[in-house]
């Protein structure tokens, strides 16, 4: 039986930067171990996100999974819902909670967004702030769950038939004045009061006092956003005959993968940035193969995360984690079955330049055990996928993944 990984560095792909002599993040940065990849496989390009849908990790990751978006995305939120162990009935709708830190300006539509995460504030504080949200603002119909560092939910429970509301991701709005993005449409307002509420709520509660002592952000508001009701995916196992496991810090993988009927794996010490345990991740997922399943995903946040802050440097060194503690890691144990593929690749780009997702095509590269020198002078990088094969609808990737297994 061959065994199948996928290992997902979210949002490598970049534009070329003048301070890196023109080359992008992924083509600068030492990837020894994907570039081995790519001269021993195939490359190429994918596109994860359909014309006309929003270029988000959701989109993307549904894509690399084998669905296709346009006929399952329901929203971003109730796929994180599921991994957070939310009940969701039909007329429910998930919303993502975030912390955030705005500016002190008055009125409400004048503050800055200064950080979508306040500061990739921790989870146990997190909580006590989520908590306090939920006995403030929490009812019968708007229910307040706590998640992971600054990732959490609100459930409209019975929402209305035709809940209509424009909700914006607040990383796509770092350093703006919010008011031109505020909740849109008949129910926004609802969704506009409750952060509202919240942003005089939480600035004095003692958590964000001493985060100021020590020189942090506050996390002094929530936003709200990505809305959606429950998906539901036909079974990966129905679909490619594999059983499997997913292995991510964040919710809106894990909750991908259970609601194709994978296994959500945890793993001590994944965060979800730079700090995260990139080799535990590795290990893991041999785990997970050693123990007899035949399929995981290993997504990697950290690259995404660098993106959005604009941080140059930790992009760089979160895809030379990737490539030496997952990627190498991966390598070596995988040489213990008679068989294996791997692939990988990222979701979506997340130029620095931007801050934000984009929908252009990203470079994967496909390995099979025992392949020959095919590319001798490859590396794994935009510019040299672009001369090789190319998937315009991102959900076909994983059936050639799967079910082309020649050579």
């Amino acid at each position: 039986m061959i065994k199948y990984v996928v290992i997902l560095g979210d949002g490598m792909p970049d534009y070329p930067l003048g301070e890196l002599g023109g080359k992008t993040p992924l083509q600068y940065a030492q990837t020894p171990h994907m570039d081995s990849l790519v001269q021993r496989g195939e490359t190429g390009m994918v596109v994860t996100v359909p014309d006309q849908m929003p270029a988000g990790s959701d989109v993307a990751n549904l894509s690399v999974f084998g669905y296709d978006p346009q006929r399952y995305y329901t929203g971003r939120s109730p796929i994180e819902a599921v991994a957070m162990g939310i009940q969701l009935d039909g007329q429910d709708v998930a919303f993502r909670c975030n912390l955030v830190t705005l500016s002190d300006d008055e009125p409400f539509s004048k503050k800055i967004m200064l950080d979508y995460s306040a500061d990739e504030i921790s989870t146990p504080e997190a909580v006590q702030l989520i908590q306090e949200i939920s006995s403030q603002l929490g009812s019968d119909t708007h229910g307040f769950y706590p998640g992971v560092s600054y990732r959490h939910a609100m459930i409209w429970r019975s929402s209305p038939e035709e809940l209509n509301c424009e909700l914006t991701p607040p990383h796509d709005i770092f350093n703006q004045e919010i008011g031109a993005y505020l909740p849109s449409g008949t129910s926004g307002q609802v969704i506009l009061d409750l952060m509202i509420r919240s942003s005089a709520i939480l600035p004095g509660h003692p958590v964000n006092r001493a985060r100021l002592r020590k020189g942090l952000k506050p996390a002094n508001s929530i936003w709200l956003w990505g809305q959606g009701k429950r998906p539901y995916l036909d079974k990966f196992m129905d679909k490619y005959g594999l059983n499997g496991s997913v292995i991510s810090a964040v919710d809106l993988i894990k909750g991908l993968g259970i609601c194709a009927g994978l296994t959500a794996e945890t793993v001590p010490g994944a965060t979800g940035n730079i700090t995260t345990d990139f080799t535990g991740k590795a290990r893991r997922a041999l785990e997970v193969l050693q123990g007899g399943k035949d399929f995981v995903y290993v997504h990697v946040e950290a690259p995404d995360e660098a993106g959005h802050r604009g941080e140059l440097e930790t992009k760089i060194r979160a895809i030379e984690e990737i490539d030496e503690k997952v990627v190498k890691e991966i390598i070596a144990g995988l040489q213990d079955f008679p068989d294996f593929k791997l692939m990988v690749l990222s979701d979506h780009p997340t130029p620095l330049s931007l801050r934000t997702h984009t929908r252009e095509a990203v470079p994967f590269v496909i390995h099979r055990k025992g392949a020959g020198l095919s590319n001798p002078r490859g590396e794994f990088s935009e510019a040299f996928a672009a001369a090789g094969l190319f998937f315009e609808k991102g959900h076909e990737l994983m059936d050639y993944f799967i079910q082309n297994n020649r050579g």
